[in-house]
């Protein structure tokens, strides 16, 4: 386990979903289908879509949770609700301001309508975690529980921080979960 580094664990690039940052969130929910689609069997599925500006550079990426937001454009006003919680911000004041910007008025049908047409560059979360290929699995774990994410882009040192795949929490979790079974006699 010690020997393991991040490139053993991690996703090709080329594997992943990715959309330009003119695309629309439907053209990320096809990406990201259709990379389902070319999973072997036992691997987990992919949860987000990497976003590349016109350079080909990973510039940011939209998950689960970035799909939903992209329902409710009003959002954007708030900023980043998740840092607002966590600098101190009581639950019940979070509550009161959404509620004061009354989110989801309007029927999911006509939400989603009008979300397939939004492009992704409005709803992504930029992306500036990484992670060197060769880093162990030690650092990577330390990495992803200080940022609190669920992946790191794996990057090449040598070819000027050239972005060659993403390691995700998923993989990680169940590579550490074997390991422990391994030493315990439990597989």
């Amino acid at each position: 386990m010690d020997t393991k580094k991040v490139k053993d664990l991690m996703v090709p690039l080329g594997e992943y979903a990715i959309v330009s940052h003119t695309a629309t969130i439907l053209d990320a929910l096809e990406a990201l289908e259709r990379s389902q689609t070319r999973l072997p069997p036992g691997k987990h599925r992919h949860r987000a879509v990497l976003v590349i500006d016109d350079d080909k550079k990973v510039v940011g990426k939209i998950g689960h949770l970035g799909f939903l937001r992209a329902l409710e454009p009003k959002y954007s006003i708030l900023g980043d609700m998740g840092k607002l919680s966590r600098v101190g911000l009581e639950p019940q004041f979070i509550s009161s301001m959404m509620d004061n910007f009354r989110f989801f008025e309007e029927n999911l049908s006509d939400l989603c309508h009008r979300a397939c047409h939004i492009r992704v560059v409005d709803v992504m979360r930029p992306v500036e975690e990484n992670i060197d290929e060769n880093a162990t699995i030690n650092e990577a774990i330390h990495k992803l529980v200080m940022w609190q994410t669920l992946s790191l882009l794996v990057i090449r040192e040598k070819n000027g921080k050239e972005v060659v795949g993403l390691l995700r929490l998923s993989d990680v979790f169940e590579e550490i979960t074997n390991f422990m079974k391994e030493k315990t006699g439990l597989k």
